[in-house]
C-alpha cells in the first residue's frame, strides 16, 4: 500500500428535508451576502427554488442562472463579475455537479483579478489565493462534487474540457435522496454510469491490488451501483435506491476510493475530449468508452484485477481466472446497455473519426496516458478505442 494523505472537511447533511429547518445557520455563519447558482431552472418548476428562498430570510441574495451541463467558463467569468460587484460572502449551489463545479471555481475567482479560466488552466493559482465557501443542497447523484476539491469546465472557445482543484471541499452539502425522484431516466442512467466510472477509475489501479481495504470499499459501493441503478429508473420515487445513489455519488470521489493510488485516469480523460468537441452527456460517453477500455487494458498482467473485479463484484464463480475476467467484462457490457442508454458514438449522434487524432492527442497530453496510465496508451491506442466505439 503506498503512503497517502487523506483530509476532508465537509459537513454533509443527509435525509429528507433537512435543508428548510437547517439552510440558513448553514449559510448565514459566513455571511448575509449569498451568491445563489443554480441550471436551467428546474428548480423552479419543482418547487425547489420556492423552499430555498423561504428558507433564508433576511439574507442578500444574489443569483447566477442558467448553469449548463458540462458547465462552461461563460458561466464562471458571470459568476466572477457577480461575487465582486455584490462583495459575495458564501456561495449556495443548488443543483447537480455542472452548477456545483462551477460554484467553486467562482469562489476562488472573487479574489483573481485575471480572466476564471486561468484557474483551469493552472490549478496552483487557486491555492495561492482565498476560496469563498460554498453550501450546497445536490440535485443529482453522479459527480461526487459535493464531497471533493475537483471541478471540471469546459471552454468552447478553444474546444477544451479540463478538470481543476481548489483548496478545499463545499463547507456543508445537503443531500437530500427525494430531491432526485424527479430525475430523467436519462440523467439517472448517466449518473449511475459516472459514478460506476469514477469507482473503476480508482479500483484499475498499478498499485492496488493488495490494497484490500480500499478495494472493499470500492466493490461494495459499486455492487450498490450495480443494484440499485435499475430500480431507480423502474421506480423514480424508490427513496432506497435514490439514497444508496446519492451516498454512492459522494463517497466514490470523496478521497477515500483513491487511498494509495499511484495512476492518473484513463477514460476520464478520453470522454472530456468528446465532451469539449460534441458537448455529450458525459455519463454516456464513459458508458460508451468504458467496455472498450476494459477489453484494451485487459492481459495475463493485468488479469488479477479483472479476477476480484468478476469474483467481489459480479458474484462470478469458477476456477478459469481467464473466463472470470472476460465474464466480468462481458457483465459490465451487458449491465450498461441495460441502462437505456446509446452504447455506441454514432448513438450520441458522433458520425465519423474527423476529431480523432486531435482528441487522442489532446487527452494523451493532458492526462500523461502514454506515462502514468493503468496500462499507458498512445494517441494512436486512444484513436483505436475511439474507432472501436462507432460500433
Amino acid at each position: 500500500m503506498e503512503n497517502f494523505t487523506f483530509h476532508n472537511t465537509t459537513d454533509i447533511r443527509f435525509g429528507k428535508d433537512r435543508f428548510d429547518q437547517e439552510l440558513k445557520d448553514a449559510v448565514s455563519q459566513f455571511g448575509n451576502r449569498v451568491l445563489l447558482t443554480y441550471g436551467g431552472g428546474s428548480i423552479k418548476k419543482s418547487g425547489l427554488y420556492d423552499r430555498v428562498m423561504k428558507a433564508l430570510p433576511g439574507l442578500q441574495v444574489t443569483e447566477l442562472a442558467g448553469i449548463e451541463p458540462n458547465p462552461k467558463i461563460a458561466s464562471v467569468r458571470e459568476g466572477q463579475k457577480l461575487v465582486k460587484e455584490n462583495d459575495i460572502d458564501v456561495i449556495l449551489a443548488v443543483g447537480g455537479g455542472s452548477v456545483i463545479d462551477a460554484s467553486k471555481v467562482i469562489a476562488s475567482a472573487k479574489f483573481y483579478e485575471g480572466d476564471p479560466w486561468d484557474l483551469v488552466l493552472d490549478s496552483k493559482k487557486r491555492f495561492a489565493i482565498d476560496q469563498l465557501p460554498i453550501v450546497d443542497i445536490l440535485t443529482l447523484s453522479a459527480t461526487g462534487t459535493e464531497m471533493n476539491t475537483g471541478s471540471v469546465i469546459s471552454n468552447p472557445e478553444t474546444t477544451q474540457k479540463l478538470g481543476t482543484g481548489g483548496p478545499n471541499t463545499p463547507a456543508v452539502s445537503f443531500l437530500d435522496p427525494s430531491l432526485t425522484y424527479t430525475v430523467s431516466k436519462w440523467q439517472t442512467a448517466a449518473g449511475s454510469i459516472d459514478i460506476f466510472s469514477h469507482l473503476t477509475e480508482q479500483y484499475f489501479d498499478q498499485k492496488g491490488y493488495e490494497n484490500d481495504v480500499r478495494n472493499g470499499l470500492i466493490e461494495g459501493i459499486m455492487r450498490a451501483v450495480i443494484k440499485w441503478a435499475p430500480v431507480a429508473l423502474k421506480d423514480p420515487e424508490n427513496y432506497d435506491a435514490r439514497a444508496n445513489l446519492m451516498w454512492a455519488s459522494t463517497m466514490a470521489l470523496n478521497g477515500l476510493p483513491r487511498t494509495g493510488n499511484v495512476n492518473s485516469w484513463t477514460v476520464h480523460p478520453i470522454e472530456h475530449e468528446l465532451s469539449a468537441y460534441y458537448d455529450i452527456t458525459h455519463g454516456v460517453g464513459l458508458g460508451i468508452l468504458t467496455p472498450h477500455w476494459m477489453d484494451f487494458v485487459y492481459s495475463e498482467a493485468t488479469r488479477p484485477w479483472f479476477v476480484s473485479f468478476g469474483r467481489n463484484v459480479w458474484n462470478i464463480t469458477g476456477d478459469d481466472d481467464d473466463l472470470i475476467a472476460k465474464e466480468a467484462i462481458a457483465k459490465t457490457r451487458e449491465w450498461l446497455a441495460s441502462l437505456e442508454v446509446p452504447t455506441t458514438l454514432p448513438g450520441v449522434d458522433i458520425e465519423t473519426d474527423e476529431n480523432f487524432a486531435a482528441m487522442a492527442a489532446s487527452a494523451v497530453k493532458v492526462n500523461k496516458l502514454d506515462q502514468k496510465a493503468f496500462v499507458t496508451m498512445t494517441e494512436k491506442d486512444v484513436v483505436s478505442l475511439l474507432e472501436a466505439s462507432m460500433k
